[in-house]
Protein backbone atom coordinates (compact mmCIF):
# COMPACT_ATOMS: atom_id res chain seq x y z
CA UNK A 1 0.00 0.00 0.00
CA UNK A 2 0.80 4.11 -0.99
CA UNK A 3 2.22 5.54 1.89
CA UNK A 4 0.46 8.96 2.37
CA UNK A 5 3.09 11.75 3.50
CA UNK A 6 1.47 13.74 5.21
CA UNK A 7 4.69 15.99 6.48
CA UNK A 8 4.59 17.33 2.84
CA UNK A 9 0.64 17.25 2.17
CA UNK A 10 0.30 19.23 5.10
CA UNK A 11 2.64 21.84 3.52
CA UNK A 12 0.81 21.74 0.13
CA UNK A 13 -2.83 21.64 1.37
CA UNK A 14 -3.68 25.55 2.25
CA UNK A 15 -2.38 25.69 -1.69
CA UNK A 16 -4.52 23.46 -3.54
CA UNK A 17 -6.57 26.17 -4.58
CA UNK A 18 -4.20 28.93 -4.77
CA UNK A 19 -2.91 30.38 -7.96
CA UNK A 20 0.17 29.72 -7.45
CA UNK A 21 2.29 26.84 -9.47
CA UNK A 22 2.98 24.46 -6.86
CA UNK A 23 6.77 23.13 -7.72
CA UNK A 24 7.40 19.46 -6.02
CA UNK A 25 10.99 18.90 -6.35
CA UNK A 26 13.88 16.24 -5.17
CA UNK A 27 15.90 13.84 -6.27
CA UNK A 28 14.69 11.02 -8.73
CA UNK A 29 12.86 8.43 -7.24
CA UNK A 30 12.10 9.58 -3.53
CA UNK A 31 8.54 9.45 -4.30
CA UNK A 32 7.31 12.61 -6.20
CA UNK A 33 5.22 11.13 -8.44
CA UNK A 34 3.23 8.98 -5.91
CA UNK A 35 2.80 12.66 -3.90
CA UNK A 36 1.26 13.79 -6.97
CA UNK A 37 -0.85 11.40 -7.53
CA UNK A 38 -2.13 11.54 -3.95
CA UNK A 39 -2.87 15.06 -4.44
CA UNK A 40 -4.89 14.22 -7.16
CA UNK A 41 -6.72 11.49 -5.10
CA UNK A 42 -7.36 14.00 -2.26
CA UNK A 43 -9.02 16.48 -4.82
CA UNK A 44 -11.39 13.82 -6.42
CA UNK A 45 -12.26 12.67 -2.30
CA UNK A 46 -12.91 16.71 -1.71
CA UNK A 47 -15.29 16.36 -5.06
CA UNK A 48 -13.58 17.91 -8.13
CA UNK A 49 -14.49 15.87 -11.37
CA UNK A 50 -11.69 13.79 -12.54
CA UNK A 51 -12.69 15.43 -15.84
CA UNK A 52 -10.96 18.40 -14.42
CA UNK A 53 -8.11 17.43 -13.50
CA UNK A 54 -5.62 16.66 -16.13
CA UNK A 55 -2.34 14.49 -15.20
CA UNK A 56 0.36 13.76 -17.57
CA UNK A 57 3.78 11.84 -16.46
CA UNK A 58 6.64 13.43 -19.62
CA UNK A 59 8.27 10.21 -18.68
CA UNK A 60 5.90 8.19 -19.92
CA UNK A 61 6.09 6.78 -23.70
CA UNK A 62 2.29 7.99 -24.35
CA UNK A 63 3.31 11.48 -24.12
CA UNK A 64 6.37 11.21 -26.28
CA UNK A 65 5.45 13.32 -28.74
CA UNK A 66 5.45 16.13 -26.09
CA UNK A 67 8.54 17.92 -27.07
CA UNK A 68 8.38 21.76 -26.54
CA UNK A 69 6.28 24.13 -24.83
CA UNK A 70 4.08 24.02 -28.17
CA UNK A 71 3.33 20.47 -28.11
CA UNK A 72 2.47 21.12 -24.46
CA UNK A 73 0.05 24.01 -24.76
CA UNK A 74 -1.38 22.08 -27.53
CA UNK A 75 -2.04 18.98 -25.68
CA UNK A 76 -3.42 21.35 -22.91
CA UNK A 77 -5.15 23.42 -24.92
CA UNK A 78 -7.19 20.62 -26.50
CA UNK A 79 -8.13 18.85 -22.83
CA UNK A 80 -9.41 22.18 -21.39
CA UNK A 81 -12.82 24.41 -21.87
CA UNK A 82 -12.99 28.51 -20.76
CA UNK A 83 -15.92 27.87 -18.92
CA UNK A 84 -14.44 25.38 -16.31
CA UNK A 85 -11.92 25.08 -13.57
CA UNK A 86 -8.68 22.56 -13.97
CA UNK A 87 -6.37 21.23 -12.48
CA UNK A 88 -2.86 20.50 -14.11
CA UNK A 89 -0.01 18.09 -13.12
CA UNK A 90 2.95 17.74 -15.02
CA UNK A 91 5.29 14.90 -13.64
CA UNK A 92 8.94 16.17 -14.49
CA UNK A 93 8.13 18.60 -16.98
CA UNK A 94 12.04 19.55 -17.01
CA UNK A 95 11.35 17.30 -20.14
CA UNK A 96 9.89 19.72 -21.51
CA UNK A 97 12.34 22.13 -24.10
CA UNK A 98 11.44 25.75 -22.82
CA UNK A 99 8.41 24.47 -20.40
CA UNK A 100 8.49 27.52 -19.02
CA UNK A 101 6.58 29.70 -21.48
CA UNK A 102 3.87 27.18 -21.29
CA UNK A 103 3.25 27.47 -17.94
CA UNK A 104 3.33 31.45 -18.41
CA UNK A 105 0.50 30.49 -20.87
CA UNK A 106 -1.72 28.55 -18.46
CA UNK A 107 -1.40 30.60 -15.97
CA UNK A 108 -2.67 33.79 -17.83
CA UNK A 109 -5.38 31.75 -20.12
CA UNK A 110 -6.70 29.17 -18.14
CA UNK A 111 -8.59 28.89 -14.84
CA UNK A 112 -6.13 26.32 -13.02
CA UNK A 113 -4.15 25.37 -10.23
CA UNK A 114 -0.83 24.17 -11.65
CA UNK A 115 0.84 21.45 -9.70
CA UNK A 116 4.37 20.43 -11.45
CA UNK A 117 7.40 18.08 -10.40
CA UNK A 118 11.57 17.90 -11.28
CA UNK A 119 14.40 16.19 -10.65
CA UNK A 120 16.68 18.96 -11.34
CA UNK A 121 16.89 22.37 -9.48
CA UNK A 122 17.57 24.41 -12.14
CA UNK A 123 13.43 23.98 -12.71
CA UNK A 124 13.48 27.01 -10.57
CA UNK A 125 16.14 29.15 -12.35
CA UNK A 126 16.20 30.49 -15.47
CA UNK A 127 13.48 31.62 -17.41
CA UNK A 128 10.88 30.11 -15.42
CA UNK A 129 12.09 32.76 -12.41
CA UNK A 130 12.00 35.42 -14.64
CA UNK A 131 8.54 34.97 -16.08
CA UNK A 132 7.10 33.61 -13.45
CA UNK A 133 8.59 35.71 -10.67
CA UNK A 134 6.66 35.41 -7.45
CA UNK A 135 4.43 33.18 -8.96
CA UNK A 136 5.92 29.83 -7.39
CA UNK A 137 6.02 27.70 -4.47
CA UNK A 138 8.56 25.19 -4.25
CA UNK A 139 8.58 21.94 -2.11
CA UNK A 140 11.30 20.04 -1.60
CA UNK A 141 10.75 16.01 -1.13
CA UNK A 142 13.20 13.57 0.45
CA UNK A 143 13.35 9.73 0.10
CA UNK A 144 11.39 8.29 3.17
CA UNK A 145 12.83 9.50 7.29
CA UNK A 146 13.13 7.16 9.50
CA UNK A 147 9.30 7.54 10.70
CA UNK A 148 8.30 7.08 7.84
CA UNK A 149 9.93 3.89 6.88
CA UNK A 150 7.94 2.18 10.22
CA UNK A 151 4.94 3.37 8.93
CA UNK A 152 5.22 1.71 5.82
CA UNK A 153 6.09 -1.25 7.12
CA UNK A 154 3.12 -1.00 9.34
CA UNK A 155 1.55 0.05 7.01
CA UNK A 156 2.16 -3.15 4.62
CA UNK A 157 2.18 -5.83 7.58
CA UNK A 158 6.09 -6.04 6.63
CA UNK A 159 8.01 -7.41 10.30
CA UNK A 160 9.92 -5.59 12.56
CA UNK A 161 13.13 -6.57 13.46
CA UNK A 162 15.77 -4.48 16.56
CA UNK A 163 17.77 -4.26 13.18
CA UNK A 164 15.30 -1.80 11.32
CA UNK A 165 17.15 1.05 12.45
CA UNK A 166 20.79 0.12 11.49
CA UNK A 167 19.35 -1.11 8.00
CA UNK A 168 17.96 2.39 7.62
CA UNK A 169 20.83 3.76 8.78
CA UNK A 170 22.63 1.92 6.25
CA UNK A 171 20.57 1.57 2.99
CA UNK A 172 18.68 5.16 3.67
CA UNK A 173 15.00 5.70 2.49
CA UNK A 174 14.09 5.64 -0.80
CA UNK A 175 11.06 4.08 -1.30
CA UNK A 176 11.65 0.96 -3.88
CA UNK A 177 14.33 -0.12 -1.90
CA UNK A 178 11.67 -1.75 0.13
CA UNK A 179 10.59 -4.24 -2.36
CA UNK A 180 13.84 -5.59 -1.90
CA UNK A 181 14.95 -8.56 0.45
CA UNK A 182 18.91 -9.09 0.29
CA UNK A 183 21.63 -6.56 0.42
CA UNK A 184 22.63 -7.66 -2.81
CA UNK A 185 19.44 -6.22 -4.35
CA UNK A 186 19.18 -3.10 -2.02
CA UNK A 187 23.18 -2.45 -3.56
CA UNK A 188 22.50 -3.43 -7.31
CA UNK A 189 19.09 -1.27 -7.25
CA UNK A 190 20.85 1.91 -5.49
CA UNK A 191 23.45 1.67 -7.73
CA UNK A 192 21.39 1.24 -10.66
CA UNK A 193 19.37 4.60 -9.37
CA UNK A 194 22.70 6.21 -8.97
CA UNK A 195 24.01 5.49 -12.73
CA UNK A 196 19.93 6.71 -13.56
CA UNK A 197 20.49 9.72 -11.80
CA UNK A 198 24.00 10.83 -13.57
CA UNK A 199 22.80 9.95 -17.19
CA UNK A 200 19.20 11.55 -17.03
CA UNK A 201 19.57 14.59 -14.63
CA UNK A 202 23.45 15.65 -14.67
CA UNK A 203 25.20 14.56 -17.67
CA UNK A 204 23.07 14.57 -20.44
CA UNK A 205 23.88 17.23 -23.22
CA UNK A 206 27.44 18.13 -21.64
CA UNK A 207 30.91 16.54 -22.07
CA UNK A 208 31.51 15.09 -18.94
CA UNK A 209 33.03 12.20 -18.62
CA UNK A 210 30.61 9.60 -17.18
CA UNK A 211 33.22 7.37 -15.47
CA UNK A 212 34.91 10.45 -13.59
CA UNK A 213 32.34 11.83 -12.73
CA UNK A 214 30.42 8.81 -11.11
CA UNK A 215 33.88 7.81 -9.20
CA UNK A 216 34.30 11.59 -8.27
CA UNK A 217 30.62 11.93 -6.98
CA UNK A 218 31.07 8.92 -5.07
CA UNK A 219 33.64 9.28 -3.09
CA UNK A 220 31.71 12.86 -2.16
CA UNK A 221 28.90 11.51 -0.97
CA UNK A 222 31.05 8.30 0.93
CA UNK A 223 32.91 11.23 2.75
CA UNK A 224 29.98 13.79 3.16
CA UNK A 225 30.08 15.33 6.18
CA UNK A 226 33.56 15.48 7.02
CA UNK A 227 35.51 18.34 6.39
CA UNK A 228 35.73 19.18 2.60
CA UNK A 229 38.73 20.20 0.39
CA UNK A 230 38.51 19.90 -3.53
CA UNK A 231 42.47 20.30 -4.01
CA UNK A 232 42.73 16.72 -0.92
CA UNK A 233 40.05 14.89 -3.01
CA UNK A 234 41.71 16.25 -6.74
CA UNK A 235 45.24 15.04 -5.41
CA UNK A 236 43.63 11.46 -3.79
CA UNK A 237 41.66 11.05 -7.10
CA UNK A 238 44.47 11.68 -9.46
CA UNK A 239 46.74 9.87 -7.67
CA UNK A 240 44.58 6.45 -7.95
CA UNK A 241 43.27 7.12 -11.34
CA UNK A 242 44.89 7.24 -15.29
CA UNK A 243 42.20 10.88 -15.38
CA UNK A 244 43.41 14.18 -14.00
CA UNK A 245 41.02 16.37 -12.33
CA UNK A 246 41.47 20.01 -11.16
CA UNK A 247 39.75 21.56 -7.94
CA UNK A 248 37.92 23.64 -10.42
CA UNK A 249 36.43 20.49 -12.24
CA UNK A 250 35.72 19.71 -8.77
CA UNK A 251 33.49 22.40 -7.78
CA UNK A 252 32.01 22.23 -10.76
CA UNK A 253 30.87 18.52 -10.53
CA UNK A 254 29.41 19.58 -6.83
CA UNK A 255 27.26 22.02 -8.29
CA UNK A 256 26.05 19.52 -10.29
CA UNK A 257 25.38 16.98 -7.64
CA UNK A 258 23.09 20.04 -6.00
CA UNK A 259 21.27 20.61 -8.90
CA UNK A 260 20.25 17.63 -8.75
CA UNK A 261 19.46 16.88 -5.05
CA UNK A 262 21.88 14.16 -4.16
CA UNK A 263 23.80 16.82 -2.07
CA UNK A 264 22.74 19.34 0.28
CA UNK A 265 25.60 22.25 1.65
CA UNK A 266 25.80 23.65 5.12
CA UNK A 267 27.31 27.06 5.57
CA UNK A 268 28.80 27.69 8.88
CA UNK A 269 27.73 29.86 11.85
CA UNK A 270 30.10 31.42 13.05
CA UNK A 271 29.06 31.21 16.91
CA UNK A 272 31.83 33.35 18.58
CA UNK A 273 30.93 37.09 18.85
CA UNK A 274 28.42 38.59 16.56
CA UNK A 275 26.79 36.11 14.76
CA UNK A 276 27.17 36.06 10.80
CA UNK A 277 27.76 32.96 8.07
CA UNK A 278 30.90 32.68 6.74
CA UNK A 279 33.77 29.96 6.62
CA UNK A 280 33.98 26.84 4.92
CA UNK A 281 30.93 24.21 3.94
CA UNK A 282 30.39 20.71 4.51
CA UNK A 283 28.23 18.51 2.13
CA UNK A 284 25.31 15.98 2.96
CA UNK A 285 24.28 13.17 0.80
CA UNK A 286 20.51 12.99 -0.35
CA UNK A 287 20.64 9.65 1.37
CA UNK A 288 22.50 7.52 3.28
CA UNK A 289 22.18 4.65 1.28
CA UNK A 290 24.05 6.80 -1.71
CA UNK A 291 27.20 6.82 0.89
CA UNK A 292 26.86 2.44 1.34
CA UNK A 293 27.18 2.08 -2.30
CA UNK A 294 30.63 3.11 -2.50
CA UNK A 295 32.38 -0.34 -0.63
CA UNK A 296 35.67 0.63 -2.74
CA UNK A 297 36.95 4.18 -0.52
CA UNK A 298 34.45 4.08 2.46
CA UNK A 299 34.92 2.47 5.87
CA UNK A 300 31.07 2.38 7.58
CA UNK A 301 31.51 4.92 10.15
CA UNK A 302 28.45 5.31 12.04
CA UNK A 303 28.98 8.39 13.73
CA UNK A 304 29.01 10.19 10.10
CA UNK A 305 26.15 8.05 8.79
CA UNK A 306 24.21 9.35 11.88
CA UNK A 307 25.30 12.75 11.30
CA UNK A 308 24.06 12.83 7.44
CA UNK A 309 21.48 11.42 8.95
CA UNK A 310 19.99 13.77 11.44
CA UNK A 311 20.88 16.50 9.17
CA UNK A 312 18.55 15.27 6.64
CA UNK A 313 15.78 14.48 8.93
CA UNK A 314 16.37 18.37 10.64
CA UNK A 315 15.72 19.82 6.40
CA UNK A 316 12.79 17.65 6.29
CA UNK A 317 11.32 19.16 9.56
CA UNK A 318 11.81 22.57 8.16
CA UNK A 319 14.98 23.77 9.85
CA UNK A 320 17.47 25.98 8.22
CA UNK A 321 20.98 24.33 9.60
CA UNK A 322 24.24 25.42 9.69
CA UNK A 323 27.48 24.07 10.85
CA UNK A 324 28.59 25.74 14.18
CA UNK A 325 32.10 27.05 14.28
CA UNK A 326 33.88 28.75 17.25
CA UNK A 327 37.15 30.10 17.04
CA UNK A 328 39.03 26.96 17.95
CA UNK A 329 36.36 24.10 17.86
CA UNK A 330 33.08 22.95 15.87
CA UNK A 331 29.54 22.41 16.67
CA UNK A 332 27.86 19.62 14.72
CA UNK A 333 24.67 21.77 13.83
CA UNK A 334 23.06 24.81 14.81
CA UNK A 335 18.95 24.43 13.59
CA UNK A 336 16.71 27.46 13.47
CA UNK A 337 13.41 27.61 12.82
CA UNK A 338 10.48 30.59 13.03
CA UNK A 339 13.27 32.16 14.13
CA UNK A 340 14.27 29.88 17.22
CA UNK A 341 17.76 28.19 17.24
CA UNK A 342 19.45 25.33 19.48
CA UNK A 343 22.88 23.57 19.27
CA UNK A 344 23.09 19.91 18.41
CA UNK A 345 25.69 17.35 18.54
CA UNK A 346 25.61 13.88 17.40
CA UNK A 347 27.56 11.36 18.23
CA UNK A 348 27.12 6.82 18.42
CA UNK A 349 27.62 6.24 21.71
CA UNK A 350 28.39 7.76 25.19
CA UNK A 351 30.86 4.69 25.80
CA UNK A 352 33.26 6.27 28.06
CA UNK A 353 34.20 9.26 30.11
CA UNK A 354 36.11 11.09 27.59
CA UNK A 355 33.48 10.90 24.76
CA UNK A 356 30.87 11.99 26.80
CA UNK A 357 33.05 15.07 28.15
CA UNK A 358 33.91 15.69 24.29
CA UNK A 359 30.32 16.06 23.24
CA UNK A 360 29.24 18.01 26.43
CA UNK A 361 32.46 20.47 26.58
CA UNK A 362 31.64 21.23 22.33
CA UNK A 363 29.30 23.77 23.92
CA UNK A 364 31.28 25.48 26.40
CA UNK A 365 32.22 28.36 24.04
CA UNK A 366 28.84 29.33 23.32
CA UNK A 367 27.62 32.11 24.92
CA UNK A 368 24.00 32.15 23.80
CA UNK A 369 21.84 30.53 25.84
CA UNK A 370 19.85 28.43 23.22
CA UNK A 371 19.41 24.91 24.29
CA UNK A 372 22.59 22.66 23.64
CA UNK A 373 21.31 19.26 22.97
CA UNK A 374 23.60 15.52 22.38
CA UNK A 375 21.74 12.79 20.39
CA UNK A 376 23.20 9.28 20.15
CA UNK A 377 21.91 6.09 20.69
CA UNK A 378 22.32 5.77 24.40
CA UNK A 379 18.87 4.67 25.98
CA UNK A 380 19.66 6.25 29.59
CA UNK A 381 19.33 9.86 30.00
CA UNK A 382 22.68 11.59 30.39
CA UNK A 383 21.81 15.27 30.32
CA UNK A 384 23.92 17.41 32.78
CA UNK A 385 24.80 20.97 33.39
CA UNK A 386 21.90 22.32 31.42
CA UNK A 387 22.52 20.32 28.49
CA UNK A 388 20.07 17.94 27.27
CA UNK A 389 20.57 14.76 26.01
CA UNK A 390 18.09 12.86 23.91
CA UNK A 391 18.16 8.98 22.25
CA UNK A 392 18.27 9.69 18.47
CA UNK A 393 15.36 6.88 17.46
CA UNK A 394 13.23 8.43 20.09
CA UNK A 395 13.50 11.84 18.12
CA UNK A 396 13.51 9.98 14.54
CA UNK A 397 10.25 8.45 15.55
CA UNK A 398 8.80 11.90 17.27
CA UNK A 399 8.46 10.86 20.70
CA UNK A 400 10.64 13.73 21.18
CA UNK A 401 11.26 16.95 19.81
CA UNK A 402 13.80 19.72 20.16
CA UNK A 403 13.57 22.25 22.87
CA UNK A 404 13.56 25.84 21.53
CA UNK A 405 13.48 28.97 23.19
Amino acid sequence: MILKREIYLERIRPYYEIDLIKVITGVRRCGKSVLLQTIRDELIEKGVNPSQIIYINLEDMDYSYIQDANDLHNEIKARTRENKRYYLFLDEIQHVQSFEKALASFRSSLNASIFVTGSNSTLLSGELASLLTGRTLEFEVFPFTFYEMTEYYKLNNMPFTDDLFYDYLKWGGFPLRFQFTTEQQISHYLTTLYQSIITHDIIVNTRINKKVFYDLSLYILSNAGKDFSADSIARYYNSHSSNTVSPRTIYTYLDKMKKAYLIHMSRQFRLSGKSSLGGKEKFYAIDTGFRTINTNTITYDRTFFLENLIYNELLVRGYTVFTGKTYNSEVDFVAIKDGLKCFIQVTYLLASQETIEREFNAFKPIRDASPKIVLSLDNVNLSQNGIFHMNIIDFLLHRIDLILS
